[in-house]
């Protein structure tokens, strides 16, 4: 997943087709001396549609599409024939979008499965023929409907990661290193913060051929949720993750400081993240003794399941992934 082709947030016009129109047309047939109407009914326009793709990470196929739109459907013709219906488009998008009304940002659909199929705009209907207007008083009716308009609108798509467990912490607390011991992923390492500029997911394989997803973030700094460091815009990856996991260095002046921080710019982004089940880990704990574990346990937050870690010496790391498959399931 590079960098520069991870793109999780696309805004386009999308525009539906516009119905047919309904046909006005009288039989003319020899030996029918009053041959009735048989205009026929006018095709539906063009729908956009997303579906669903486990194939696909990023949205950056649709990064240059600002304009989406369908064809119109054709007109009703005699003899009671359908016009024809317009062409759909059908986009395809990662599992995890959220497509929303870019004006008054309400949330429209949510791609979960793969395969899954949602209307995002909706095509006009085609307009009835005078053949559906004949009565008994009006036996040659000229007159039939139009078709509808198809709908023009501004659409948000946003992509959040499907993922178990989502790490949540500073820049430089051992994220990405953690993530790279214990999965494939190759995630970017550095002694400088915000070597992770895009998420990363990595699957986590764990006893019995079982194993659960994983996703790094950003780091995120205090001040983040008033637009400080790049770890606020990331934040909507975590929001479907069951569980979060808090990462702290052993070398942090305070750990419970740190937790409360992490927690604040997570409340202010949205409340709901502190609904989920947290556990932390301390990291970078191949530089302490026993003696200097049981003294930082002091300054843990209380009622909150931790772990001692050390990614580079795989320290505690199988203890780690026993938790965090324990709440995964409880």
């Amino acid at each position: 997943m590079a960098d520069s082709n991870f793109i999780d947030y696309v805004k386009f016009c999308s525009r539906s087709g516009a119905g047919g129109a309904g046909s006005v047309h009288f039989r003319r047939e020899k030996h029918v001396p009053k041959g009735g109407p048989d205009g026929g009914d006018g095709g539906r326009g063009g729908h956009i549609i997303l579906r669903g793709s486990s194939q696909l990470w990023t949205l950056l196929h649709l990064k240059y599409k600002k304009h989406v739109i369908a064809e119109a459907g054709k007109n009703g013709e005699g003899g009671r024939r359908t016009g024809r219906d317009g062409q759909d488009i059908i986009l395809e998008v990662p599992l995890g979008t959220v497509a929303k009304d870019a004006e008054t940002f309400e949330l429209r659909h949510e791609i979960t499965e793969d395969g899954q199929e949602v209307i995002l705009t909706r095509g006009g209907r085609g307009g009835l023929g005078n053949d559906h207007f004949k009565t008994a008083t009006n036996q040659a009716p000229h007159y039939a409907q139009p078709g509808e308009e198809g709908i023009e609108e501004w659409i948000v798509l946003e992509l959040k990661l499907l993922a178990d467990v989502g790490l949540v912490g500073f820049p430089n607390a051992g994220k990405s290193t953690l993530l790279s011991s214990i999965s494939a992923a190759r995630p970017e390492i550095g002694d400088y913060p915000f070597t992770t500029l895009v998420p990363n997911l990595g699957v986590i394989p764990y006893r019995d051929d079982k194993s659960f997803v994983m996703a790094d973030i950003p780091g995120i700094i205090e001040g983040a949720a008033e637009g400080r460091g790049l770890g606020i815009r990331f934040l909507r990856h975590i929001e479907r993750n069951s569980i979060l996991l808090f990462m702290i260095p052993t070398d942090a002046e305070s750990i419970s400081e740190q937790y409360r921080i992490l927690l604040g710019e997570l409340e202010k982004y949205n409340p709901e993240l502190l609904d989920k089940k947290r556990l932390l880990a301390i990291t970078k704990a191949d530089m302490l003794d026993e003696g200097l574990m049981k003294e930082m346990e002091a300054d843990v937050p209380k009622e909150l399941p931790y772990v001692f870690i050390s990614s580079v010496s795989q320290f505690n790391l199988d203890k780690l992934k026993d938790m965090l498959w324990q709440a995964i399931n409880d």
